[in-house]
């Protein structure tokens, strides 16, 4: 989930009385998994994958995997989420919850709500830790904490047929934030540059970037491949 999916997807539609439900499975490649700015493989390749349901009435469910490198005995990460998401007055609505799970990890499992508008190529959202794993009651100055909050905002556009340009600016606000002389939450951003190739599939040039404060500033270069049968 938190890698842009990049998906092998087998989809198949299941009726439901007058609503239809989509079954999908879906696996990925990217040369860097970056994730809000920050890599999350030591800057090396991962290859993910996944399982979503879909129903006609904005219900979503599913689970994702992907494997990952903090330089300790964490070597995957298993994420699994829901919620529900439709459109009023051309405004499109998303809310939900993830649960972002990292076997052989030190107690770093944490859960989100979060929550989305969409108006045209424009999205704004928030996602809020209400439950993780991680102490912060040691040091003090510990992030992904209940409590922390990240807020982002995204804009997609077609400029060509096939061809899309993007952009997201997020800020990680962590609230240990200046807490015995840390200081943690930052702002990222990153371009992105879509390629629709038919049954290859799509492809997707990124450059991000992040604050100093992220531990992770260097600028990242990286490409991804998508591919969906629905």
């Amino acid at each position: 989930m938190k890698l842009k999916k990049t998906a092998l997807a087998l989809s198949v539609l299941v009726a439901a009385g007058s609503a239809a439900a989509e079954f999908s499975a879906n696996i990925g490649a990217t040369s860097n998994y970056v994730w809000r700015g920050v890599t999350q493989t030591d800057d090396s390749a991962a290859i993910s994958g996944g399982l979503d349901y879909a129903h006609d009435s904005g219900f979503y469910a599913g689970t994702w995997a992907s494997n990952v490198d903090f330089g300790d005995d964490t070597n995957a990460e298993v994420d699994l989420y829901g919620g529900f998401s439709n459109e009023v007055s051309g405004i499109g609505y998303d809310v939900g919850v993830i649960y972002y799970g990292y076997p052989g990890g030190d107690d770093i499992n944490f859960l989100e709500i979060q929550g989305s508008l969409t108006f045209g190529p424009v999205t704004g959202g928030v996602n809020y830790i209400v439950d993780s794993q991680v102490d912060d009651t040691s040091a003090g100055n510990e992030t992904f904490i209940d409590g922390d909050i990240y807020y982002h905002v995204s804009a997609s556009f077609e400029v060509a047929p096939t061809w899309t340009v993007g952009g997201t600016v997020g800020y990680f606000d962590f609230k240990d934030d200046g807490v015995a002389g840390s200081d943690t939450s930052y702002t990222h951003y990153q371009l992105d540059i879509g390629k629709s190739a038919g049954d290859l599939g799509d492809f997707t040039f990124s450059v991000s970037a992040a604050d100093e404060e992220s531990g992770d500033s260097d600028a990242k270069v990286f490409v991804s491949w998508a591919k969906t049968f629905e």
